[in-house]
């Protein structure tokens, strides 16, 4: 086994929006009362933001006009190195309701299903102010990879 490992790579913002349309779940970071708290959302992007449904409450009123930070992360396989990467991707911005009929009616389009039962007809977005990631080899990810595990 490679007891070197590899460095960290750090992402273009192509690359960056290009990994989160692979995944459709994340963390939204808000300030509610003076203290961070952190909501696990599924969410798409969106023309270089990011949207997500949620309800009245909470998050909502925590996100409206405010600033936000999101992450979300996976892991691929690079076949050619043998590796297992994984990422992390990090938006930083500030939150809206969508309002605008036009734009409203667009993303009503997107592929986003709750979770939760109840109505959740609140569309947010996201619009960034940074986005930044990184990506690295996975610790032991040059071991030999099963065939049978690595096809599932």
């Amino acid at each position: 086994m490679n007891t070197e490992s590899a460095p960290t790579r750090i992402l273009s913002a192509h690359e960056c929006w290009a990994l989160l349309r692979t995944t459709s779940v994340g963390r939204l970071a808000l300030c509610q009362a003076g203290r961070p708290e952190i909501f696990p959302i599924n969410f798409s992007v969106d023309h270089g933001t990011v949207v997500y449904r949620t309800s009245e409450g909470t998050k909502s009123r925590a996100a409206e006009h405010a600033p936000a930070a999101f992450e979300a992360d996976g892991s691929y396989f690079v076949s050619g190195a043998g590796k297992d990467m994984v990422w992390s991707v990090v938006v930083k911005g500030d939150t809206a309701t969508i309002a605008a009929t036009t734009e409203l009616l667009a993303t009503v389009q997107l592929p986003l299903h709750p979770w939760e039962s109840g109505r959740k007809d609140r569309f947010m977005r996201l619009v960034p102010e940074t986005i930044s990631g990184r990506a690295f080899a996975r610790s032991g990810s040059d071991a030999p990879v099963d065939p049978e595990v690595s096809a599932t």
